[in-house]
């Protein structure tokens, strides 16, 4: 019976943080179709749409190293629904708002929630989960994401032509704030309840912590590793239907093909999910990053729609997939005491990357620079991003301490 009771709270754990999860997803998904959107209503250049992308990437950095500090002072559950909270009120009120400037002040809000809120929930699913399945758990948490960003290319391709980029935004709004009532009922991590009745370090301490001499190869790993993932990552699906629409589409056909494309996220989670316990963090980590820069590669120097869609496709399974065994990977570096720390500061890192990457592309499109130039720089991003890992300490069956 107690195996089963086990059994019923962890899927109700996967459940309650996979719904945050979706709902994150649907707001970043939803983002990359409304810039779209904005960019007509708004009559914005290329240069202001890279910044919508990047101010809400400055936010989920500020949101990753904040929250992640004080999930290690007040707890993985209370930061959980700060977040979330935080993230459903700028969300709604940014469907309300007709300027730039007041637009990307709320991005910043929403990205902050956003940034806080990933890092703390692989850890809490983490530490709630035994060494023989965390790995597979936690990249199912994150195939949450995929369903998110499948919801979002639905309400985008229905709504955002026929009733406008607020009704759209709304919608995105509304559901997290069931997600957030599911969340109070939710019990904290069993490993932050050990030590909460400890004496507690410092948020000063445990930042300094990570670069301690048993920690700072993994950290450094981890750093260089987030921030080419998120870097290539925001850089290339923020822009997935502007560069459609470069490539010569319309909306409404670009809005279609980044639908059929990211249904191929599913299985790349489910895939990764599968081999990360069989054959390893780093195996799953290395092989898909480097089928993520390949795709790119093809991606960005397709012309026939075949091509841009079987490409795109590959893009999305093998670049999801190493999402989630990243997600599955970080936390098991470091001791409890600063693993919420030493999660979002990696996570903080990356998102460095994420404010990079659209700013990269519309200066770059700007300057007439061709798309398959574009996503060569991503390519060899996403390689670095594998030969980092080779370095790394390999984590299956960790007993997490």
């Amino acid at each position: 019976m107690g195996n089963n009771a086990k059994m019923i709270s962890q899927r109700k754990l996967l459940g309650v943080a996979g719904l945050g999860w979706m709902f994150d997803a649907l707001d970043v998904g939803m983002l990359s179709f409304i810039i779209v959107a904005l960019k007509q209503d708004w009559n914005l250049t290329s240069e202001q749409v890279g910044w919508i992308g990047s101010i809400n990437s400055i936010g989920m950095a500020v949101g990753a190293v904040f929250f992640g500090a004080m999930a290690d002072r007040i707890g993985r559950k209370n930061v959980f629904i700060i977040t979330l909270l935080l993230f459903s009120i700028a969300s709604g009120l940014s469907a309300a708002v007709s300027t730039l400037s007041l637009f990307l002040i709320l991005r910043f809000l929403i990205g902050m929630g956003l940034g806080g809120e990933l890092p703390v929930a692989s850890t809490l699913v983490s530490e709630s989960v035994e060494a023989s399945k965390r790995g597979r758990v936690v990249v199912l948490l994150e195939s949450f994401w995929a369903v998110g960003w499948i919801l979002a290319a639905l309400i985008s391709y229905f709504i955002i032509p026929a009733y406008g980029w607020r009704v759209a935004l709304l919608l995105s709004a509304v559901p997290a704030l069931y997600a957030l009532y599911l969340r109070l009922k939710l019990p904290d991590s069993p490993k932050y309840t050990e030590l909460e009745k400890k004496q507690r370090p410092s948020v000063l301490s445990n930042m300094k912590s990570v670069w301690k001499k048993e920690y700072s190869r993994q950290t450094l790993v981890l750093w260089i590793l987030w921030f080419c993932v998120v870097f290539s990552y925001y850089g290339m699906f923020l822009w997935l239907p502007s560069v459609m629409v470069l490539k010569g589409f319309s909306m409404i056909q670009s809005f279609e093909y980044v639908l059929i494309m990211t249904i191929a996220q599913l299985p790349g989670y489910f895939s990764a999910a599968w081999l990360i316990e069989k054959m390893g963090r780093k195996f799953v980590l290395i092989t898909y990053l480097i089928g993520t820069a390949v795709s790119a590669f093809f991606f960005g120097s397709a012309e026939g729609l075949a091509l841009l869609i079987a490409s795109g496709m590959f893009l999305s399974f093998f670049n999801l997939g190493a999402w989630g065994a990243l997600y599955a990977y970080t936390p098991e570096q470091y001791p409890t005491s600063v693993r919420g720390t030493g999660a979002g500061l990696a996570a903080g890192i990356g998102r460095i990357g994420g404010v990079l990457g659209p700013l990269l592309v519309g200066y770059l499109v700007a300057a007439d620079t061709p798309i398959s130039s574009i996503f060569t720089i991503f390519t060899i991003a996403i390689l670095v991003g594998a030969v980092a890992v080779a370095f790394g300490k390999e984590t299956k069956n960790t007993v997490l301490t």
